[in-house]
């Protein structure tokens, strides 16, 4: 939201005192700053949502890209090994679109609900401006007849200015009131709002990642070779590596 001021000349009475201003001032300025965060939260959690969508696509095309190599054809092993890490990719990915649905149903769609208000709160904030130059205007007016010689067709203007001012004094002061009694409420609102929010999507974030740590860990036992260490391992892919480089269609000219 964006507030600028109508640019007209101000009456010599202060109508609005400045301590009345400046609480509207903070209240509307803490009411930007979290239409700003709000909005940015929202982007921020469809972006980690999608991210999370692709990474898991990314993972399951691994597993069948592998499934389709020639080598699991030949290797009965190696098939079995991949197709155990398929098996988990698919399971993965089925808790992840779950926990991808809880956060859009309980987070993203909460914040886009939460962020549509703001319009709606910054028209009442337009009106309340031009219902004040109005009144500035008419209380401009007012003074200026009341500082003329009080003729007869003076006095006859200065009632009539009054008459005018009085409808759009009590306007003005009537949505001034209310969106100060209102902004600092629905400001405080936002706890309440957004705490189950917050919550579930903390629960959301445990239940996926409990269910990874189960996955791997089914995996890891079926894959584990009895008393193989990753030392070991590496220590038999460096010796396969060399036997292949010594191999003439691969050796240095």
């Amino acid at each position: 939201m964006s507030w600028i001021p109508f640019k007209i000349g101000q009456p010599k009475k202060q109508i609005v005192p400045k301590t009345v201003e400046r609480d509207f001032e903070r209240e509307y300025g803490k009411l930007q700053q979290l239409e700003e965060q709000t909005r940015r939260l929202q982007k921020d959690m469809k972006k980690s949502t999608d991210a999370d969508l692709a990474m898991s696509k990314s993972a399951m095309k691994i597993s069948l890209d592998l499934l389709s190599n020639p080598l699991c054809e030949q290797d009965q092993d190696l098939l079995n090994m991949v197709t155990a890490l398929d098996t988990a990719m698919k399971r993965l990915d089925a808790f992840n679109q779950e926990k991808v649905n809880q956060i859009q149903k309980t987070v993203i769609e909460p914040l886009k609900k939460f962020g549509s208000v703001f319009p709606s709160l910054n028209m009442a904030v337009k009106r309340r401006e031009q219902a004040l130059q109005d009144y500035r205007r008419l209380q401009a007016k007012v003074e200026k007849y009341e500082e003329k010689e009080k003729t007869g067709p003076v006095l006859a203007k200065l009632h009539q200015a009054r008459e005018e001012l009085r409808p759009v004094r009590e306007d003005f002061e009537a949505k001034n009131r209310q969106l100060l009694e209102e902004m600092p409420r629905f400001y405080g609102s936002r706890l309440d709002y957004f705490q189950p929010s917050f919550e579930s999507l903390i629960r959301a974030q445990v239940v996926y990642y409990s269910e990874m740590h189960k996955i791997f860990g089914d995996l890891t036992q079926q894959l584990d070779q009895p008393g193989h260490s990753d030392e070991q391992r590496e220590r038999e892919n460096e010796a396969k590596l060399s036997e292949l480089r010594a191999l003439s269609i691969v050796a240095d000219d």
